[in-house]
């Protein structure tokens, strides 16, 4: 059992693989047969009893997908009780379900809000129903103004909205109605991410076949600049590439945890987890998990030690995202630090703030490509 108290908490995400619509831009595992979720909801039962042993004492749970909500709130609820049934949620501990605008009614709202959750995670993506339709979205602009205003009077005081941009098509006037319009809900917390066109994807083949343009990197770093201009104009702090909230408190903790290499057990089709050093994945198939744990066996797909060079590239590309930056101290200690420091201090991508060295706006955006200057 994971006893060691000099260890923070992990946290416990659960893949929930199941959407009534998908959208031609996602890439993560989800499936639209909505009859599978009794099966599903028992191999997760199965999931849980053979790691209860393992891990204790989280204090954070996401429900993640996939689209939680697009199952009947008594399921929501049954996975609930499942969690507590086989696993200790510490109190106080950020329990986070995402919500599809057009599954919030005012009784799912209070509904969650009784079941336990103190944090939902809105997906609107836009406030603009040309956005809306060419992502295929199964929402309406005038949905998620209802949804927020439902959760809200519902009694949610920790809301955090999805917004996306860079959308072909988007213009830079729709993208800065879609942050005040969010903004008029007073959300604690907003995640804006870019559109990336991933391979494989349908809108992926679109673009490929010239359907759609993707804006290009100039109109990307427009959008991003105008989205941290105006949110820190409003009273938000951006903590990491995407994410922005009215203070430290109404950070995601869930998702620091990822970022600083917290342990974190996933369960669920496709869910990845991490614990000392240690990563391993499940299958990308609801059938494949369900009948995995039918035979009493674990659901994965792979495993993987993470060795020091390994973590240490890691920390690099996971900290230089996030406005913590890195510690002097250990960016000292990579090969090429000498070299390259002194030139992305003079060109601010960087800043030296205290003991950390961290990503200024024109370091967020090149970020990923930060790392490997370093090693």
């Amino acid at each position: 059992m994971q006893s060691r108290t000099d260890k923070p908490a992990p946290g416990l995400y659960v893949h929930v693989p199941f959407c009534r619509q998908k959208c031609p831009y996602c890439d993560f595992y989800s499936v639209e047969d909505m009859q599978l979720v009794p099966g599903w909801l028992d191999a997760l039962a199965r999931e849980m009893a053979l790691y209860r042993e393992h891990f204790t004492g989280f204090d954070t749970l996401y429900l993640g997908g996939g689209t939680p909500t697009a199952m009947a709130p008594g399921d929501i609820e049954k996975l609930l009780g499942l969690v507590r049934k086989h696993f200790c949620l510490v109190p106080g501990a950020e329990v986070t379900i995402e919500a599809n605008p057009s599954d919030v009614t005012p009784g799912t709202a209070r509904e969650l809000l009784g079941m336990g959750f103190n944090r939902v995670s809105l997906g609107v993506q836009s406030f603009d129903d040309g956005v809306l339709r060419f992502l295929n979205r199964r929402h309406t602009a005038a949905e998620a103004r209802q949804a927020a205003g439902l959760l809200r009077e519902a009694g949610f005081t920790n809301l955090s909205m999805d917004l996306m941009y860079a959308v072909p098509g988007q213009s830079m006037h729709s993208w800065q109605d879609t942050l005040g319009q969010a903004l008029a809900f007073g959300p604690e917390h907003l995640s804006c991410y870019q559109l990336t066109v991933k391979a494989g994807t349908p809108l992926w083949r679109l673009v490929s076949r010239g359907g759609a343009a993707a804006p290009g990197p100039v109109r990307e770093e427009a959008f991003f600049r105008r989205t941290v201009d105006v949110l820190h104009d409003s009273g938000f702090q951006q903590y990491e590439l995407s994410s922005f909230a009215r203070s430290p408190a109404w950070y995601s903790a869930h998702n620091r945890k990822y970022w600083r290499h917290i342990d974190y057990l996933g369960l669920g089709p496709a869910a990845h987890s991490l614990r000392d050093r240690t990563r391993w994945w499940n299958c990308r198939s609801v059938t494949g998990y369900t009948g995995a744990l039918s035979g009493g066996a674990l659901p994965r797909e792979g495993r993987e030690a993470i060795t020091d060079e390994q973590f240490a590239l890691e920390e690099l590309f996971l900290r230089f995202r996030t406005r913590e930056g890195i510690a002097l101290d250990t960016l000292r200690s990579c090969k090429n630090t000498d070299r390259v420091l002194p030139g992305l201090l003079s060109s601010q991508v960087l800043e030296i703030i205290g003991d950390r060295v961290v990503p200024t706006t024109r370091g967020l955006l090149v970020a990923d490509s930060l790392p490997l200057l370093f090693v």
